[in-house]
């Protein structure tokens, strides 16, 4: 009997050896990517994300009327875009669309209105860093949106309060942008610290000692 207790232990610790193995092999790995997907999203997300709440935006859309729409090809014709498909590359070819705007609240516009303009020719961009990815980001519908033929009808915008003559964006929500930013920074920095944390409990030897010797100065019951 304690031939067959000796050999079921060993195969207990055998299965016990193999799962910590793959366990650890997991947790590096979510370790290293982790880091890859916190560094990727800094110029998509974090990045972006900052320079939103940092513009101040106005949270309620306001009016906003398009007044020019200039379509450019070439590097040179394109120092600025209203919409680029692609934020790592150079546009050559952009929509290059300017507006008016009043902080009359779009809810409350009507036709019968009298508009008057707080600021005019202003540069209006789709987003903050006036770029994106499909599918959430088409240039061609954008423009087609907002220029073209329908230069002139008034439609909603958002103003920054901090830099109110430079540009006016066509999408922005505080919400969506906070929470964006916290879960690209929380999700990845929790993944790393957690894969870490058991890794150097498994097989850092003075990792254990420390948290023993650390529970000592709390009192037991």
């Amino acid at each position: 009997m304690s031939v067959i207790s000796e050999k079921n232990q060993l195969t207990l610790i055998s299965i016990a050896e193999t799962a910590k193995f793959y366990t650890s092999l997991c947790l590096g790995t979510t370790a290293f990517l982790s880091v890859f997907a916190f560094l990727f999203l800094i110029p998509f997300v974090v990045d972006p994300a900052i320079s939103s709440l940092m513009a101040d935006y106005e949270p309620e859309p306001v009016t906003c009327m398009a007044t020019q729409h200039i379509y450019a090809e070439g590097i040179s014709n394109c120092s600025w875009a209203s919409c680029r498909e692609g934020c790592t590359r150079e546009a050559t070819r952009c929509h290059q669309i300017y507006v008016n705007y009043s902080k009359l609240p779009f809810r409350d516009y009507r036709p019968s209105i009298v508009m008057h303009w707080d600021v005019a020719d202003i540069r209006f961009l789709i987003n903050t860093e006036g770029c994106g990815y499909p599918p959430s980001v088409n240039c061609s519908e954008f423009a087609r949106q907002y220029g073209y033929e329908t230069a002139g009808t008034p439609f909603p915008c958002y103003y920054s309060r901090v830099y109110p003559d430079i540009q006016v964006v066509a999408r922005y929500s505080w919400d969506d942008t906070l929470r964006h930013l916290v879960l690209s920074i929380t999700i990845p920095n929790l993944l790393f610290a957690a894969s870490i944390g058991v890794l150097s409990y498994w097989y850092c030897p003075g990792c254990g000692r420390s948290c023993q010797k650390y529970m000592h100065h709390f009192p037991t019951e």
